[in-house]
């Protein structure tokens, strides 16, 4: 990679040295009261939702599923978060963050956005204090942040525009109902423009207003576009240099699409159009902008929605998705639980290491 690693501080100048732990101890009775509420949506999910569609023996079906077809489920879940780390290594390329951070952050992260805030939000949080932990500065972790986000969501963007005008325009297999084809395609482009406009606003435009005698608030409301610019100009960069982090960002959605297609294998012969496959779950994935942990319930709702209305069985598309957010959703909350214990180790050592630097320097 052409880039110079990200850069660290050994202290973080006196306006950023307010980050802590707070917002990121467990408290018991909130961790009771999400755990409870998730219960509560797998229940539904996996007992009300198929009686629903008239699919009652649900768990009889899903064991009748193919356990060679399940075990590969599986080893993509594996190459799924392996691409997500290697997007994160890529784009935090840091002395601190080897391949062991990374993982931690990125396994921690995941299981904060599934259990603390719906859009991923939770995990960004923790994702952000953990740099700042490493030494990062505040901006930094800011720009680099939309950086991440916008290699991630690249290959998303560029699969829904080319599936969907594929399948409505007839270059592709499968129904095309134009709410599921060219709608999201039509959004999908609508959303890369408005990303790539951003690079129109200096990146250092707090400093301009700064020169020029502005408010205090004038200054802190130009933060944030002036650090999705730098983000933004970022990700370009690494997209010029053919990044290998960006075959990460590939992989990653990849091998979700992978898993999804193990899943239907699982239940039938005959899986649904490679098309089809990819425009259902990326605008079932949607679901994940609602104000729930996790997306549970929105996601699983969207995919089986989007794929009876591509022309996928309705009561195979259930048990497919059910599967499909098994191993991708609740399964990894186990590691992600575990990899947030170890991240808090690996935190302390951060500190002590700097802590020590701090004062060789005195």
């Amino acid at each position: 990679m052409s880039e110079a690693p990200v850069e660290t501080v050994d202290r973080p100048p006196p306006e950023e040295e307010h980050d802590d732990d707070q917002g990121l101890d467990f408290n018991g009775r909130a961790v009771l009261t999400l755990c409870g509420f998730l219960v509560a949506m797998l229940a539904g999910l996996y007992f009300l939702l198929p009686k629903l569609v008239g699919l009652h023996d649900t768990w009889k079906r899903i064991e009748d599923g193919s356990p060679w077809w399940m075990a590969v489920a599986l080893l993509f879940t594996v190459g799924m978060y392996g691409g997500y780390v290697a997007i994160f290594r890529g784009v935090f390329k840091d002395e601190r963050i080897g391949w062991r951070a990374s993982t931690q952050i990125t396994m921690a992260g995941l299981a904060a956005s599934r259990i603390f805030a719906a859009g991923g939000a939770g995990g960004l949080v923790l994702q952000a204090w953990a740099l700042r932990q490493a030494g990062l500065r505040r901006r930094v972790v800011a720009d680099k942040t939309i950086s991440f986000l916008v290699m991630t969501y690249a290959p998303y963007a560029c699969a829904v525009v080319v599936c969907g005008f594929g399948l409505y325009l007839g270059i592709f297999q499968g129904e095309a109902p134009f709410s599921m084809t060219v709608v999201p395609a039509v959004v999908a482009l609508i959303m890369v423009a408005l990303t790539l406009s951003i690079v129109l606003v200096p990146p250092d435009l707090q400093r301009r207003i700064s020169g020029r005698g502005k408010s205090r608030i004038a200054q802190k409301l130009a933060h944030v576009p002036a650090s999705s610019s730098a983000g933004v100009r970022d990700a370009l960069r690494h997209l010029r240099s053919r990044d290998p982090a960006l075959l990460g960002a590939v992989l990653f959605w990849a091998f979700q699409i992978a898993v999804v297609w193990a899943a239907f294998r699982a239940f039938s012969s005959d899986a649904p159009p490679t098309a089809v496959l990819i425009q259902g779950f990326f605008v079932g994935m949607l679901g994940n902008l609602l104000p729930i942990p996790g997306g549970v319930g929105g996601v699983e709702g969207g995919m089986i929605g989007a794929y009876a209305a591509l022309g996928v069985n309705a009561e195979l598309a259930v048990v497919a998705v059910l599967v499909f957010r098994a191993f991708t959703f609740w399964l990894p909350l186990i590691p992600g639980v575990i990899a947030f214990f170890r991240l808090r180790g690996t935190v302390d050592q951060w500190r002590r290491e700097r802590g020590a630097t701090i004062q060789s320097k005195a």
